[in-house]
């Protein structure tokens, strides 16, 4: 008995009925992480006069994981002391987790700090980077800016986009310009590609930008000619394909543009796939309509010349048909002059007309009327150079045509200023040589100059000739070669059949095409556009 209760600590005794005994509350060990302490959990009756002869301890080892931990400590009530221990395991929790949590916060702002004073330091500007996942070391981050420096990309170039930093070299750029690389981009336009949408390097491949390839090759647009719609439209590639792309098709083919030259006009202008109908095309078609010039016409334009559409309807159309009216063109003739050359209301117009009207004046003292005639029946004259215009002067006058004379050509067929010299040398000789007709009759005719001689000149005249029938220029050339075999079947001339000159027919526009199975892509570079 003795042995069983030495060393433990009787925290206190209780009478009961019984005569001689008490209640003993000892403690008993309990083990927490580090330590031992004493809990209470027995309560034993013991006689009452042990309590003075005996002073109990209890003392215990335990052995945990060859650790050795001790207790020799006055026990207390049951409640503070589990409240003490609740305390204690979330002060040890805390200790644990708090600092880690901190330590990883603070080492990502320093990382982050370290990378901004990297870029600061080469010029780029990180405002617009925060809350963008970046490298968290400096050498990560100068691999991509070396990179992009290798494309081509200036620290300028940067600056304007610099969400490119956040852009993996090897799982974002190397991807996407690998599959640039093989749809036929040249690397000589990557660099000019990426500064027109540097967004294309955060694509992915399969998701974003093949499925915009396979529909430009539903439109009709050659598979050798994708290169080129992305090289000039880089945009495109991030346009949804049931948005303005499709609609902006579907109303050109519904104003009449033919469904098998769509490919051609959007590999000649890819601009088109990213216009709204009713903020731009429409309202544009709808315009041309309300100049004279059909429907179906404008159509045809388009697919001519596909770039009229991005003219600015508000700030370059309206106000180029203005001055063209100021310059004397007649409103009746508006349509006619647009449709010869769209591009007359995508130019600088105002500033042509001033240059040009001034040197018609010095060369042929032209009146303003005039000049508006000449732009009226050409209105491609706007272009010419005033050296081109000398030229041709020059060379009527020695044929012997009077300033006068000249004028009045001029004015009635401005074309004589873009023919070829040597042509007009040909057709003049055989003129002057084998048709024995007066100077006056060019006057009268100077389109004369653009016929062919050899396929129109020669074998109509001999042909008149032959019958000796005396008739004008005009009636000798200005018919089909089937109206002119009818002709020859004449005893006479008859005055009805004198045909007005040539002038634009809004009709032939309008007819049918020579071959809508295919397309040809022109080159043009129009130094005015």
């Amino acid at each position: 008995m003795s042995v069983f209760y030495q060393n433990m600590n009787i925290r206190g005794c209780t009478g009961i009925a019984k005569p001689g005994l008490l209640l003993m509350q000892l403690d008993l060990p309990t083990f927490r992480l580090g330590e031992l302490h004493m809990i209470p959990t027995l309560t034993l009756p013991l006689p009452c006069y042990h309590q003075k002869k005996t002073g109990l301890k209890l003392r215990c080892r335990h052995s945990v994981a060859e650790r050795s931990f001790s207790s020799s400590r006055a026990v207390s009530t049951q409640k503070p002391y589990t409240n003490q221990v609740k305390k204690k395991e979330e002060g040890a929790s805390s200790l644990y987790m708090r600092p880690s949590l901190l330590d990883m916060k603070k080492q990502k702002i320093e990382n982050r700090a370290r990378v901004y004073e990297f870029l600061r330091g080469i010029g780029v500007v990180p405002d617009e980077l925060d809350g963008l996942e970046l490298p968290v070391t400096v050498d990560v981050m100068r691999e991509r800016v070396d990179f992009l420096h290798k494309l081509g990309l200036t620290i300028e170039d940067i600056n304007n986009y610099p969400l490119v930093l956040g852009c993996s070299v090897k799982k974002n750029m190397i991807p996407v310009l690998d599959y640039l690389g093989k749809l036929g981009v040249r690397k000589s336009s990557i660099t000019d590609f990426l500064r027109r949408y540097p967004q294309v390097l955060h694509a992915s491949v399969v998701v974003d930008l093949q499925p915009v390839v396979k529909y430009l090759q539903g439109m009709d647009i050659k598979q050798a000619d994708v290169p080129r719609v992305l090289e000039r439209y880089p945009e495109v590639l991030g346009f949804k394909l049931e948005g303005t792309m499709s609609t902006s098709v579907a109303y050109l083919v519904g104003i009449g543009v033919g469904r098998r030259e769509i490919g051609g006009v959007l590999t000649k202008y890819p601009e088109i796939l990213g216009m709204r109908v009713g903020r731009v095309i429409k309202p544009f078609v709808e315009y041309f309509e309300s100049l004279g010039i059909p429907k179906l016409a404008v159509a045809r334009l388009i697919e001519k010349r596909p770039h009229i559409l991005g003219f600015e309807l508000e700030e370059k159309v309206k106000p180029n048909v203005g001055y063209l009216l100021d310059f004397n063109v007649r409103e009746r003739s508006l349509a006619a002059v647009v449709a010869q050359y769209p591009e007359i209301i995508g130019i600088d117009l105002k500033s042509k007309l001033h240059t040009q009207q001034s040197s018609f004046n010095s060369i042929l003292d032209l009146g303003p009327e005039d000049f508006g005639q000449i732009i009226e029946r050409m209105p491609q004259a706007i272009s010419l150079s005033k050296t081109a215009i000398v030229k041709h002067v020059d060379f009527l006058k020695l044929c012997g045509f009077s300033l006068q004379q000249i004028k009045m050509m001029v004015v009635g067929y401005p074309q004589l200023l873009a023919m070829n010299l040597d042509i007009m040398k040909l057709n003049f000789d055989y003129f002057q040589l084998e048709m024995s007709r007066p100077l006056d009759d060019l006057v009268d005719f100077p389109a004369f100059f653009t016929y062919g001689l050899e396929s129109t000149i020669k074998p109509r005249h001999q042909q008149v000739a032959k019958k000796k029938l005396k008739c004008s220029l005009s009636w000798l050339l200005n018919c089909s070669d089937e109206k002119f075999e009818r002709r020859m079947s004449y005893e006479s001339i008859d005055l009805e059949e004198m045909e007005p000159q040539a002038t634009f027919d809004m009709k032939s526009l309008m007819g049918s095409r020579s071959d809508e199975s295919d397309y040809e892509i022109d080159d043009y570079d129009d130094e005015d556009m």
